[in-house]
């Protein structure tokens, strides 16, 4: 339930700007960089996505909590984010689905969230000054030393975080001998893309991230998905490695999406940017070069392949954004493997790329049927 008498929350940018506003949820303090997202509904699944690990994030939409928190939207098993930044939070919370209000669930998660603040002027500070290190408190309301612990924080550059947000054991999926197995490499995936890969009819093994191509390839998969997840693709050095292993297997079908197309440009030697302010959001024009339609994406990303470093020898662009031109997806030259840097499988957004789902399952089918007889139990 909403706290009928909240305590003040200070947040203060890295750069001195301060925003003032109400506490809900946990209280205390935290740091991360802060970014902006422009779902109008989400929040949970916003909440619940690992790719959030290291960040602040402020909904642009200002009122939030209004249909509460349920059982079936989350996107893993925790929330990762840092902090939560909105305008105002519903007064009620009004869902057949909904099981409890969104100030409770923070509280539980202990994760600090702060109302009342001018969004559209955060947002509008971000997009021309860049997304940078924040500081939330309910504790310290000291401006001059709230800015200084800002500064101090972690940057998200060269910043392992995957390792943070990956299952630790390996787990399984609608296992069967008469199912395609794909084997997912947990870089911080969304159960969404599980719940699409199952529904397709695949078997899943779900891996953690320092998995070795070798104990990949023992498992005899039909295809391979690199998950999303979060932070500097740059420093997960050890997943880098594996896929370049991988892709020494011809014939293999490899789907990369976010945060795995990433690692797919820089395992092929390509190299990755820092974005001004990052990709957040569901309402993201994408262009598909091969059949000049265009979809509207779910995006989540602060880092991004650098088109120009990658060997147009190797592999095509398939995929730019429409709003600045970025790489938004590609593919390797006469072989089953393809990366792109949105969310086909939405949750939340449009469902618009979720046939890329489709083209890859049936690339798996072709190389599971190419094997002859079943062989997963």
């Amino acid at each position: 339930m909403k706290d009928p008498n909240p305590r003040k929350a200070l947040l203060a940018l890295e750069d001195g700007r301060l925003f003032e506003g109400l506490s809900f949820g946990a209280e205390g303090e935290c740091t991360g960089e802060v970014v902006f997202n422009t779902g109008m509904t989400g929040y949970q699944e916003v909440l619940t996505d690992p790719s959030y690990k290291g960040q602040m994030v402020t909904m642009t939409y200002p009122l939030i909590g209004n249909y509460g928190i349920n059982d079936a939207d989350g996107e893993s098993r925790r929330l990762w984010l840092e902090g939560f930044v909105i305008r105002e939070l519903s007064a009620i919370s009004s869902n057949w689905r909904a099981r409890e209000d969104l100030d409770t669930y923070l509280k539980f998660h202990g994760v600090l969230g702060i109302q009342g603040v001018d969004t559209r002027a955060l947002t509008r500070h971000i997009r021309e000054a860049g997304a940078m290190k924040a500081v939330i408190s309910t504790s310290d309301l000291d401006v001059p030393r709230l800015v200084r612990k800002a500064r101090t924080s972690q940057d998200l550059v060269g910043r392992d975080l995957v390792k943070e947000v990956t299952c630790q054991t390996s787990y399984h999926m609608a296992m069967g001998t008469d199912r395609p197995l794909v084997a997912v490499l947990d870089f911080g995936v969304k159960t969404s893309i599980l719940k699409q890969l199952q529904s397709a009819g695949c078997s899943l093994s779900i891996l953690p991230a320092h998995t070795s191509a070798a104990s990949i390839l023992a498992l005899r998969p039909d295809g391979i998905v690199l998950s999303n997840g979060p932070g500097d693709p740059a420093a997960v050095t050890y997943a880098i490695s594996t896929i370049r292993e991988l892709l020494q297997q011809e014939t293999l079908p490899i789907f990369g999406i976010c945060l795995g197309h990433q690692l797919l440009g820089l395992a092929l030697g390509g190299k990755t940017y820092k974005l001004k302010f990052g990709h957040h959001g569901s309402n993201h024009p994408v262009k598909d070069l091969q059949t000049g339609k265009i979809d509207i994406t779910s995006q989540n990303h602060g880092f991004c392949l650098d088109p120009d470093s990658l060997n147009s020898n190797l592999l095509e662009i398939t995929h730019l954004n429409l709003n600045d031109g970025t790489l938004e997806g590609m593919q390797l030259k006469n072989r089953p493997v393809s990366a792109v840097q949105f969310h086909p499988e939405a949750g939340p957004g449009p469902h618009d790329a979720r046939h890329l789902f489709g083209r890859f399952v049936s690339q798996v089918r072709t190389y599971y049927r190419s094997r002859g007889v079943p062989h997963h139990a």
